[in-house]
């Protein structure tokens, strides 16, 4: 691909390289250097004149440390003369600071768009963001892509006969519906209410679950709090074996280990939209790669054709 140059940040530079094999072009090295004040400073060590460049950053541990040295990556481009500047944010940890749901707190999901277009974003490539309304916190273009058609090729290889797709809470059960009809399976839901960033209570199922295998499907998993509540309610109403998918798999303070401890649980699946280092993870762990999915729709953008096959998830 001529007029192109991909950039990683410290954030993943795994998912970085295997991007870049798949469009098979260079991922260019970038210095980053600490000085003695604890201040980053950023070098893109190739030439971005008149360039299309992409930048692979998700905003994973330490976020506010990857989020900083994005920013300068794209000062960096722009005072390079990049001739457009695309940010691929495979995980925005900010999409969860989306709304002001109590006094005189900040919607960090929209500061952080705005830094991002400040700094120089000229387009964003996202994957799979916590909410709808965070895509309209930009204000450049966003493709938002979804791992669906990635984790739904990995169930096809089960029977899915006496299978029902749950969202833990009724703000994913929309995409947990085009998740179950990529299956031809039913969808049911759990009527969660969050009293903390752990500690949560789901109520009911709304759906069929008794007898049934059961894949819960949930944009990431951080604490594990959520899913460990819902599995409660499936065993009291009988539901025959568990799946937990999700897209990021963050997977903190111990949650990949206590969700896989579950005697009932047969699999944990995720992708690799954020790094999960290969000593944490167990047995019942699966990782499926995104990367065909960022690679493709980073050479549709470089290319000027359209990314909508790729983010459509129905």
């Amino acid at each position: 691909m001529r007029d192109i140059a991909v950039f990683s940040g410290s954030g993943h530079p795994e998912l970085a390289a295997e991007i870049c094999a798949h469009l098979e072009v260079p991922l260019h090295p970038a210095r980053v250097q600490r000085f003695a004040n604890d201040c980053l400073e950023v070098q893109l060590q190739a030439n971005c004149r008149e360039r299309d460049v992409f930048l692979i950053q998700p905003l994973v541990r330490p976020v506010q440390e990857n989020l900083v040295e994005l920013l300068l990556m794209l000062d960096a481009a722009r005072g390079a003369s990049a001739a457009r500047t695309t940010v691929v944010m495979p995980h925005y940890a900010y999409a969860r600071s989306d709304k002001k749901d109590a006094p005189r707190i900040s919607i960090g999901g929209r500061l952080v768009a705005d830094l991002l277009v400040a700094a120089g974003a000229s387009r964003v490539l996202a994957m799979t963001l916590h909410s709808p309304q965070v895509h309209g916190f930009f204000s450049v273009p966003v493709d938002h892509l979804h791992a669906l058609r990635e984790l739904a090729g990995h169930f096809r290889q089960y029977d899915l006969s006496n299978t029902t797709v749950v969202s833990p809470d009724l703000g994913n059960a929309k995409e947990a519906a085009h998740f179950a009809r990529l299956l031809g399976v039913p969808v049911a839901a759990g009527a969660k209410q969050r009293f903390a960033d752990d500690r949560v209570t789901i109520s009911s199922v709304i759906g069929e679950v008794a007898g049934r295998d059961v894949i819960v499907l949930d944009d990431e998993i951080a604490k594990g709090s959520t899913v460990l509540e819902l599995l409660e309610r499936l065993r009291e109403l009988g539901a025959r074996s568990i799946r937990v998918a999700c897209t990021h798999g963050l997977f903190s303070s111990g949650a990949l280990k206590r969700i896989g401890d579950q005697s009932d649980v047969l699999e944990v699946v995720c992708t690799n939209t954020v790094p999960i280092p290969h000593d944490e993870r167990g047995p019942k762990l699966t990782v499926l790669s995104v990367a065909p999915a960022l690679a493709e729709a980073m050479r549709r953008i470089h290319n000027g054709e359209s990314v909508s096959a790729l983010f459509d998830p129905s």
